[in-house]
């Protein structure tokens, strides 16, 4: 007994450590939702497979996202999405706002955005590179949301971020010194400093969005830490129960299933030895 349930914990670590490799990242891509447009109201958002529909029901769904929202990623199989924009609370069958088309490849990770503003909103999908940077330093971008810049400039320290940057439109990367901490706007004439914080070996995206009340601020969003590890969260998965929800990668569940029937076999283990203490007086 004490033979076989050894060889069962062997192959339950060896199960439990093939699910965890890092291989399996490497087999998904990542998908993340952004609302960019100052004036368009909240809006659910529907993420559907082209080649699985799945019958009607959305694979992902963030339902009443709003001006200045950006979710995590979201690890998604390789293939080609339909992204879709319905007016926050509207009939998952009516005839969507908005919508377009987004391949995402093993490995890669793209930000699907509506932006510009409501009268002539659109869906742009940016190609985000994770690429970690030299040591010592962190890897950004400008993403210009704000109506009330047109053309914008972004400076930190010495580094260019932005110059001329259009509403709705994203900037290059560029290298700054890690814990640079302040960031300079300058929109109309008009130049905000607002504070960031970038640690080393991390890529961010740095989204300027209206502040209410007036003026310029931003979102600084981690888009990748140290050794390319990669924020990943989960978004309301659809009826059809094709996506991961809040452990999309299932590598929590692989954990924990297989601690779970190591548990298990070490009761039989402990229930077996009982018995054969007790068994001459049985």
């Amino acid at each position: 007994m004490r033979t076989i349930c050894a060889v069962l914990v062997a192959l339950l670590v060896t199960l439990t450590t093939a699910l965890l490799s890092p291989a399996q990242a490497a087999e998904t891509g990542l998908l993340r939702l952004a609302h960019l447009s100052p004036d368009t109201p909240a809006v659910d958002v529907y993420v559907d497979s082209v080649a699985d529909p799945g019958n009607g029901t959305a694979l992902l769904t963030v339902p009443g996202v709003n001006y200045g929202t950006i979710s995590d990623y979201q690890a998604v199989p390789p293939g080609v999405y339909a992204i879709s924009m319905r007016e926050a609370g509207a009939a998952p069958d009516s005839p969507p706002a908005l919508s377009t088309t987004v391949e995402i490849a093993a490995g890669s990770a793209r930000t699907v955005a509506g932006v510009g503003p409501a009268a002539d909103l659109g869906l742009e999908v940016l190609q985000d590179d994770l690429t970690p940077p030299a040591g010592g330093q962190a890897r950004v971008r400008v993403v210009a949301a704000a109506a009330t810049a047109p053309n914008l400039d972004a400076v930190a320290g010495d580094a260019s971020l932005a110059t001329d940057l259009a509403f709705a439109r994203t900037g290059e990367y560029a290298a700054l010194p890690a814990g640079t901490d302040r960031l300079t706007l300058t929109a109309q004439g008009t130049s905000t400093e607002v504070p960031i914080e970038v640690a080393a070996g991390s890529v961010y995206s740095l989204f300027v969005l209206d502040r209410p009340g007036g003026g310029l601020t931003v979102r600084t969003v981690l888009d990748a830490a140290g050794a390319g590890a990669v924020p990943v969260g989960g978004v309301e998965a659809g009826a059809g129960g094709a996506a991961g929800g809040s452990s999309p990668s299932g590598l929590p569940v692989a954990a924990a299933l297989g601690a779970g029937l190591v548990g298990l076999v070490a009761v039989g283990v402990g229930r077996r030895s009982t018995a054969g203490r007790h068994s001459p007086s049985a």
